[in-house]
């Protein structure tokens, strides 16, 4: 693994935790094999574990993004598929009302190895130039055969008459082991009313 910092959407470097090195990947059964007289430990990988019997591989990666949900109160969810062709989702943006809270809900599925340090990290560009940018730690995850999600911290809309307008947000999931997921853009336009 490189000290180097990760190189994300848009050309954009992700800050690096210093001196964080990822642990070594495990297979599942040498990870259950491990610290096998540690009780504590053992309910943790019990609990990570958890669902990692007769696994559905739908191969691809280990990790699958489904969706991503706009979620503001009082309001539907407006939910975007990431499972296809995610190259026109730029086109297609989500609306919001200038001032309004909100929180994105990724869906993923983890088939095959535990992941760890998964991350997601979101750009927000405004007519070219880059106004802000997000990143969440989700944490780490045992394979399922249920999808498992993720809500961002709830955010706001910003507002105003300059604020108003179309922002494209370039998009990553990715892991502690620099193995990315899903990379897309997509777009959200801020406006003065629904």
């Amino acid at each position: 693994m490189a000290d180097e910092p990760t190189k994300v959407a848009g050309g954009e470097e992700e800050e690096e935790t210093p001196g964080y090195k990822p642990p070594a990947q495990k297979t599942l059964d040498e990870i259950q094999n491990l610290d096998s007289n540690d009780e504590s430990l053992k309910k943790y990988k019990d609990a990570l574990l958890q669902g990692s019997k007769d696994l559905l591989d739908e191969g691809g990666k280990n990790v699958i993004v489904k969706s991503i949900a706009l979620i503001v109160p009082d309001r539907s969810d407006v939910v975007l598929d990431l499972a296809g062709d995610v190259t026109t989702l730029k086109e297609k943006p989500f609306v919001i009302k200038e001032g309004s809270s909100f929180s994105l809900k990724i869906t993923f599925r983890v088939q095959r190895e535990i992941v760890a340090g998964l991350k997601y990290l979101n750009t927000y560009y405004r007519k070219g130039v880059r106004v802000d940018k997000a990143s969440f730690m989700l944490g780490s995850y045992g394979p399922k055969n249920e999808t498992q999600s993720y809500t961002t911290p709830v955010d706001e809309a910003p507002s105003g008459m300059l604020a108003r307008g179309k922002y494209v947000i370039k998009s990553k999931f990715h892991d502690d082991d620099k193995n990315v997921y899903l990379d897309w853009e997509w777009a959200m336009e801020i406006k003065k009313d629904w």
